[in-house]
């Protein structure tokens, strides 16, 4: 029985560490867009409060979408909950984006502009921080 117990707790702390991870890299990446962009995070969608929406102040456009999704979602064999930011991309880098590990084809998005990218900690904070950029520019209305 104490095994068992012991398991049960290890179990839990693996699931509580993982979340409090994904809540640090999902806080971390609202910090930088305010930060860079002076942009807060809205929530538009009334039956998704988690869901976050990034836009620009002068067009409304949106720069980047946060989720919290099932891995399913990717074609991955896992239930698991993960926060995932879309941000609109190059059509020229996303195949070999879509190579590295933690970057996926948009969820729910044109798959030939927008990528989907894990905030697990699959993929680093500073290439995040590339992606952000490289959606923020290409969303922004130049006039």
């Amino acid at each position: 029985m104490f095994v068992i117990v012991l398991i049960l707790l290890y179990n839990i702390n693996i699931i509580l560490t993982e979340s409090v991870l994904h809540m640090l890299h999902r806080k971390n990446t609202d910090k930088y867009i305010f930060e860079t962009y002076g942009v807060s995070a809205e929530f538009p969608w009334m039956q998704y409060p988690s869901f976050a929406a990034y836009r620009h102040s002068a067009n409304k456009k949106w720069f980047a979408v946060i989720m919290d999704l099932p891995k399913t979602k990717f074609g991955l064999n896992d239930e698991t909950i993960v926060s995932v930011m879309n941000l609109k991309c190059d059509p020229i880098m996303i195949g070999s984006l879509h190579k590295d590990e933690g970057i996926f084809p948009a969820y729910h998005m044109n798959k030939n502009y927008w990528i989907s990218v894990f905030l697990d900690g699959s993929v680093e904070d500073e290439k995040i921080k590339w992606l952000i950029d490289i959606s923020f520019e290409l969303t922004y209305k130049k006039k």
